[in-house]
């Protein structure tokens, strides 16, 4: 699961607010689908009580099996809701995609809140046909509105940079471009994000041209000219200008410092980087801060600073950049593209099942090769159970000489095995890094080996042996719905 987790208030306030969604009960599913047997009707009313007894897991796969059997899309809707007042925003996807799938394409309303939990879950990438879709069969108003919903989800988004090339993709199809401000002004960034620098320093100008004091355009337009190295003249006016009119603003500062930085003003950049950081203690500016004391020939003070940074978001791109061209042992190894890990598990799972406890033991080989990694699952006395294979934007388990395919692993997983298990990224993680596409803290022990993670609601544990092999790792990830437990142990420790 994400870090973002919808709580029970939370999810009935956002849905039932953009997305008018009203809570089915029991008896208008029983008055109006297509629940034409008394087995299904049972079976309702069952998970109905199920739910009122606080098994919400049992009500929620019983919804969901009865909507693919009967292709009825109000009882996959019950289990989405189920999942959504329960906590479990990946759960709610994967009943959304189900609703929609049954619904027909001229329905709208599936469709905006399959997009809405898509990017709930962070599925930024996979959100952009559906949405480019729902708002080619809106109007102009409702696109207007679903645009600006969109835009207020960026905050949530754990990959910033995913998030807004998603937008781009999005906004950039739409003709007329919008024009509210905001909009305008999230349009830029993104384009940026996207490589389209042109066209952000177009909407960027435009909107200066009708705004001359739009605080966050004259700090996006001097920060993008800084960062490049270019026109420093011009990039030193525009963040002036803003940080004159918003002199508190932490962000403004960090953009302050880093033009005086390029500048070769590296006393007054770090002054400015420094009372930034105290005002906004993120994980680019610690980057920024690091780089300016390594420069100055500082690079215990510039180490600790990247440790802080790697505290608050270990996925920075900023960081990751900096570490990589200053600190390349902190940073995520390109070379490290193959690896063979073989070892045993033990799996604990509460409430997730029909079953209020269940878990299990087993083995495990994982090898990776380029951008491809192969997991194979073994029961305790070595018998196959499934082989993963992970590519970039496909997974395909096999299963008892069956292929299933989909978009994402873990999804194919929970969908197949029954289990929220991690594939995608495991590789990363058994390595001490962070899995790419969302943001992490990573905390160090004395020797400056990797002891936690904490990243898309796991929490990792490592215990290294004496030769820096990883010999132990425990993995936690709990939801109001339920928890699991993981331990990974290798007898031989290897990569």
């Amino acid at each position: 699961m994400t870090k973002f987790s919808l709580k029970p208030s939370l999810g009935a306030l956002l849905l039932a607010a953009w997305l008018g969604l009203g809570l089915s009960s029991s008896q208008a599913l029983a008055k109006n689908s297509s629940l034409d047997s008394g087995q299904a009707v049972f079976e309702v009313l069952a998970s109905e009580i199920a739910l009122q007894r606080g098994e919400a897991g049992l009500a929620y796969t019983t919804y969901l099996e009865l909507a693919r059997q009967l292709d009825d899309p109000r009882l996959a809707q019950r289990a989405m809701e189920i999942a959504i007042t329960a906590g479990a925003p990946d759960l709610a996807l994967q009943a959304a995609q189900t609703w929609d799938g049954l619904a027909g394409p001229k329905q709208t309303k599936p469709k905006e809140v399959l997009v809405t939990l898509l990017i709930l879950n962070q599925r930024w990438s996979d959100a952009v046909k559906p949405a480019i879709s729902l708002l080619n069969q809106q109007t102009p108003a409702q696109r207007d509105n679903t645009l600006l919903q969109i835009q207020s989800l960026l905050a949530k988004a754990t990959d910033e940079s995913e998030a807004l090339r998603a937008f781009y993709e999005i906004v950039s199809t739409l003709k007329p471009e919008p024009k509210d401000p905001g909009l305008l002004y999230t349009y830029a960034m993104s384009a940026e994000k996207s490589g389209r620098i042109d066209v952000m320093e177009k909407t960027l100008r435009e909107i200066l041209r009708k705004n001359p004091n739009d605080i966050n355009s004259l700090n996006a337009l001097g920060y993008s000219l800084a960062d490049r190295n270019q026109k420093l003249p011009e990039a030193f006016k525009l963040i002036s200008k803003a940080h004159q009119l918003s002199p508190r603003d932490g962000f403004i500062l960090d953009s302050l410092g880093w033009v005086n930085f390029r500048m070769g003003n590296n006393a007054l950049a770090l002054e400015q980087l420094q009372q930034a950081f105290n005002l906004k203690p993120e994980a680019d500016i610690a980057a920024h801060i690091g780089e300016v004391l390594w420069v100055m020939n500082r690079p215990a003070e510039a180490e600790d600073m990247w440790r802080k940074g790697q505290q608050l978001d270990a996925n920075n791109p900023t960081l990751k950049e900096t570490l990589k061209r200053l600190k390349p042992d902190w940073s995520v190894a390109e070379k490290a593209l193959k690896g063979s890990w073989d070892g045993r598990f033990a799996v604990k799972v509460t409430g997730l099942t029909e079953g209020k406890n269940q878990g299990g033991t087993g083995g495990f080989t994982l090898t990776q090769d380029a951008l491809t990694d192969v997991l194979e699952i073994r029961n305790p006395v070595g018998g196959s159970i499934a082989k993963i294979t992970i590519k970039p934007g496909e997974a395909i388990l096999e299963r008892d000489g069956q292929l299933t395919t989909a978009i994402d692993a873990d999804t194919l997983i929970q969908n197949t095995l029954g289990l929220p298990l991690p594939a995608r990224g495991l590789s990363d993680w058994l390595r001490g890094q962070t899995r790419p596409g969302s943001n992490a803290s990573v905390e160090r022990n004395s020797k400056g080996q990797v002891s936690k993670i904490t990243q898309d609601g796991w929490t990792l544990n490592y215990n290294w042996n004496n030769a820096e092999r990883l010999e132990k790792l425990t993995m936690n990830r709990s939801s109001n719905i339920g928890s699991i437990d993981i331990r990974l142990v290798f007898d031989i420790p290897n990569e």
